[in-house]
């Protein structure tokens, strides 16, 4: 096919009843019939049924324009999206925790307080300021 041709659909009731002949055909393929060699003769009737259409009705096919894809220059640009820098790691001393907190003597875990700096926390329970370990 040339690319200087139009496609050709069909409109109307040619549609609906080449609708109905798949769906009808593909009912009975699917309920009844061996499958296969089934789906090959509808494929050949819905041919014919094309043929015979350009052929004795040619009215039953509307030109279809191919639609020219825009140009580069005049498509919309899209901004590009600009991501806030990686959140640098901060990297906590789960060794300078104490074992147990000196106000309420609560067991302190590293996953369990509540950090307010590399270098500072809050007991879970009792909310004070944990003392860090000196290294």
């Amino acid at each position: 096919m040339s690319d200087n041709k139009t496609k050709r659909q069909l409109v109307g009731i040619w549609q609906i009843f080449h609708i109905i002949l798949w769906a009808g055909g593909l009912y009975y393929l699917f309920s009844r019939g061996p499958f296969f060699p089934g789906i090959l003769v509808l494929i050949a009737i819905s041919a014919i049924y094309e043929a015979l259409l350009r052929r004795y009705i040619p009215t039953a096919y509307q030109e279809k324009a191919e639609e020219v894809p825009n140009s580069p220059s005049s498509q919309p640009t899209v901004a590009p999206i600009e991501r806030p820098p990686a959140p640098t790691a901060v990297e906590h001393h789960l060794e300078l925790l104490p074992q147990a907190c000196p106000s309420c003597n609560g067991p302190v875990r590293g996953h369990e307080v509540k950090w307010t700096g590399p270098q500072s926390a809050d007991c879970p329970y009792c909310g004070t300021n944990l003392p860090m370990a000196k290294v």
